[in-house]
């Protein structure tokens, strides 16, 4: 008998597809065919995926970049899309498709609706994006990972929790004992927007510290690649212990590793830190759309596993009295820590997984 066949149409970011991978692993595992639809960015950054997910290439364009000529060119490519996606869809017909935000899942999320086929969205965030804002009201069921999603009226919305890569869950709930270690083990990961910030606060932050909690630090900063000397010279001048990159690939085993995590809070990264179970510091990017990134931070802060500052109140006094305090108190840092493990959703992508199951036999609602 042939497999069910699942289509994940996702845009090319490691918010979008970290939890679309997550899920096309499960998917494998329970004997699915799983296909990618995406655009020619978003086949880029899908190198994570299995192999044995199909990767199947769109037309698709977002009218917010380019200016003028993307602005008129992008529908059009778009419709071509959803043609091309149409007619792949009425030869090999998938049982569900699933939608995680991005122009790149227009097509397939478009023709899925044209003809028939059971259709969710995972959103990732607090506040949805513009094609997750769109198609929730007209989707089966929004799949919601923040607890609670603003969704358009009409949506018919479940919670899920957000997805994390097998890498990450292998790190579920790792051992954190700062008072017997002899480090303070820092992590700086900043995403893909917005992370100069942190290349410019967290080093000046970090050099503050008392000389006895500077001496045990051990720092690994993510930086943009303009940023990266800069950063490892002004560690150094700091006598400071650090490995900074412009990407790490091993970012679960460095979660698993520190004391501290200092990031962005995209959905993909508050769901990593929650998932291991590490204090955070979470500094939202200031221009993410309708601030979602905010929401996303919110729920590990009120359960008391994270502080939140925001952009126009980051300086680097106040950083580093915030890092001294959690850094400082192995108490309070251990709690934290387990507060972020209550908060966390080890078990999204079962949910999500289940849901897709329960869809493809018309009992999701």
């Amino acid at each position: 008998m042939k497999p069910r066949k699942l289509v994940i149409a996702a845009g090319g970011t490691g918010g979008h597809m970290f939890p679309a991978q997550a899920l096309a692993e499960e998917m494998l595992r329970r004997g699915w065919q799983v296909s990618l639809s995406t655009d020619a960015r978003g086949a880029r950054y899908a190198g994570a995926f299995p192999d044995a997910v199909t990767r199947e290439v769109v037309r698709a364009a977002t009218p917010a970049r380019g200016g003028l000529r993307g602005k008129l060119t992008a529908p059009l490519l778009i419709a071509r899309g959803v043609w091309d996606t149409w007619r792949a869809m009425r030869r090999d017909r998938p049982a569900v498709v699933a939608g995680f935000g991005g122009y790149p899942a227009v097509p397939a999320m478009s023709a899925a609706k044209m003809l028939g086929i059971p259709t969710l969205i995972h959103e990732q965030n607090g506040v949805p994006g513009r094609v997750n804002r769109l198609f929730a009201p007209r989707v089966d069921i929004v799949a919601c990972s923040v607890e609670p999603t603003v969704l358009p009226s009409g949506a018919t919305a479940e919670h899920t929790g957000n997805p994390v890569r097998g890498s990450v869950f292998a790190m579920a709930g790792a051992d954190y004992d700062l008072a017997r270690s002899d480090t303070r083990n820092v992590l700086v990961i900043g995403g893909s927007q917005g992370a100069a910030i942190l290349s410019r606060v967290v080093p000046a932050a970090l050099a503050a510290l008392p000389d006895e909690l500077r001496a045990r630090l051990k720092v690994a900063h993510q930086a943009r690649g303009e940023d990266e000397t800069r950063v490892r010279e002004a560690y150094a001048a700091a006598s400071i212990e650090a490995d900074v990159r412009s990407f790490f690939d091993d970012v679960p085993q460095r979660l698993a590793d520190c004391h501290l995590v200092i990031s962005r809070a995209g959905a993909s990264s508050v769901a990593d830190i929650a998932v291991v179970g590490r204090p955070s510091i979470l500094i939202p990017y200031a221009l993410a759309t309708d601030d979602h990134q905010a929401a996303n931070a919110r729920g590990l802060v009120q359960a008391g596993a994270a502080l939140m500052i925001r952009e126009d109140a980051l300086d680097s006094g106040g950083l580093s009295t915030e890092i001294a305090a959690i850094l400082g108190d192995p108490t309070r840092a251990a709690s934290m820590a387990e507060a972020a493990r209550n908060a966390s959703r080890p078990d999204a992508v079962q949910r999500l997984a289940d849901l897709v199951e329960r869809m493809s036999k018309g009992t999701a609602t």
